[in-house]
């Protein structure tokens, strides 16, 4: 059986809408795009290459699904990961059919937790989740994701979608691993650690 593994460019307030750029994702209204440009340095560009190194399949929603079609194939600068992400195999999770453009794409549509568990269940690397905040909601409420990588800004921002939206489950998480981009940014590891372990400081 293989893992799910997300991985999610948050701001300190929890949004996660269009890190990359101004026009990535405008939904809502949105017009703080391409807030995680300033902050990249060495450290966050080496783990990235080095997760990038690894083997994987992706596993995206439809709405992330299109902002990496639209742009990994003709990236010239960044072959670290335009290069494993263009060629493995792309598994695009949708409310509704699809044509499906960008090489090695396959469509889940439907009843799509079942055909999850089973594309998990499978012999084969494992299955990375970028963006694709919906997905993962979907996936934390069935006890899918077995790793997270959450990358935190050092920025607030208010308003966006956000990583942990309304309806998520109550569970606990250990940090399994991290490390601290020069620029403040702080990339956390975290992997289920069941109930919340609950208490009270009253006397």
């Amino acid at each position: 059986m293989r893992k799910i593994v997300t991985t999610t460019f948050v701001t300190l307030d929890g949004v996660m809408q269009a890190p990359g750029g101004p026009e990535e994702d405008p939904t809502g209204g949105f017009a703080e795009g391409g807030w995680s440009f300033g902050y990249w340095d060495g450290v966050m560009g080496a783990f990235m290459t080095e997760l990038m190194g690894r083997p994987f399949e992706l596993l995206l929603g439809r709405k992330t699904y299109d902002i990496f079609a639209a742009h990994w194939p003709n990236a010239k600068g960044d072959a670290a990961v335009a290069q494993p992400f263009n060629r493995t195999r792309k598994h695009v999770v949708s409310r509704h059919p699809k044509v499906l453009a960008w090489e090695n794409s396959t469509l889940i549509t439907g009843d799509v937790v079942p055909q999850i568990r089973r594309l998990k269940e499978q012999d084969g690397p494992d299955l990375w989740v970028h963006g694709s905040g919906e997905l993962i909601q979907t996936l934390l409420a069935v006890d899918l994701v077995d790793t997270m990588f959450v990358w935190t800004f050092p920025v607030t921002i208010g308003g966006g979608k956000r990583l942990f939206a309304a309806g998520t489950r109550p569970a606990g998480w250990k940090l399994a691993d991290a490390k601290i981009a020069s620029t403040g940014v702080l990339i956390a590891c975290y992997e289920p650690a069941g109930a919340i372990k609950k208490g009270s400081f009253a006397e």
